[in-house]
């Protein structure tokens, strides 16, 4: 809520050990396992978590509720994060913290020029960084009162939400995909398996996107990645 909201005073006081108490987080995050990570984090730090996939999905939200905070990913399927960042900053009643979310930490430059206060690298999985950068940007009457330990535990999202992933990305490419899909699968699957500690596909996801930002032909990457991607989803071990 905005510090002028009427309903201010209602909200639950956070704690030291719940310092997101009161609060309402809107993640906007196409991975399912990335949104159960910032789940995760939500949780144990006192907040409420709502979801939306996409920008429209995201608007549709946002015409029905007002978020305390809003998280929103850079790589969207129907669009760059940095345009809704951009409406969110200009809006009145402004959101009290609104964060850009990414693993191309070079585009953090991008984010804050269109207005985010915060820039959240992925993985992020690490309740106290998370708490730390919220309530950095939180107004002091939102934090905690007297010291707070710093909960360094690391969360770990579900690895049936992971399998959710690998089967959308697995239809995006079903079909021959084009230039756009192409960007959106080396993009969302850079992010997914670094968070997954997947390296052999995180590999496979830069050698498409290297490949694709020469202006290449990458039908061997795209094989390989779409290869890596139905092993995994026919790895039932993984769950």
């Amino acid at each position: 809520m905005d510090s002028i909201d009427p309903f201010t005073a209602q909200l639950p006081q956070p704690t030291a050990a719940r310092p997101l108490l009161g609060l309402t987080v809107l993640v906007i995050e196409d991975s399912r396992y990335a949104c159960d990570a910032m789940r995760l984090l939500c949780l144990r730090s006192g907040a409420r978590i709502r979801r939306a996939d996409c920008l429209r999905s995201a608007r549709r939200h946002l015409q029905v509720y007002r978020p305390s905070i809003v998280v929103i990913d850079l790589g969207l399927p129907d669009g760059n994060g940095t345009d809704l960042i951009a409406e969110l900053a200009a809006s009145q009643p402004r959101v009290q913290a609104l964060l850009a979310m990414s693993g191309d930490t070079f585009l953090e430059g991008e984010a804050m020029a269109a207005g985010a206060d915060g820039f959240l690298a992925k993985p992020l999985v690490t309740i106290a960084d998370f708490q730390e950068k919220i309530l950095s940007l939180l107004p002091e009457e939102r934090h905690p009162q007297g010291p707070r330990v710093l909960d360094n535990a690391v969360v770990i999202p579900d690895r049936i939400a992971l399998q959710d992933d690998m089967a959308h990305i697995a239809e995006v490419l079903e079909d021959p995909p084009d230039d756009h899909a192409l960007d959106y699968a080396a993009q969302f699957l850079t992010g997914v398996a670094r968070l997954a500690e997947d390296k052999p596909l995180e590999d496979a996801a830069h050698a498409l996107a290297a490949k694709r930002a020469l202006g290449e032909a990458a039908a061997s990457e795209t094989a390989i990645l779409a290869g890596l991607i139905q092993h995994r989803l026919s790895d039932k071990v993984a769950i």
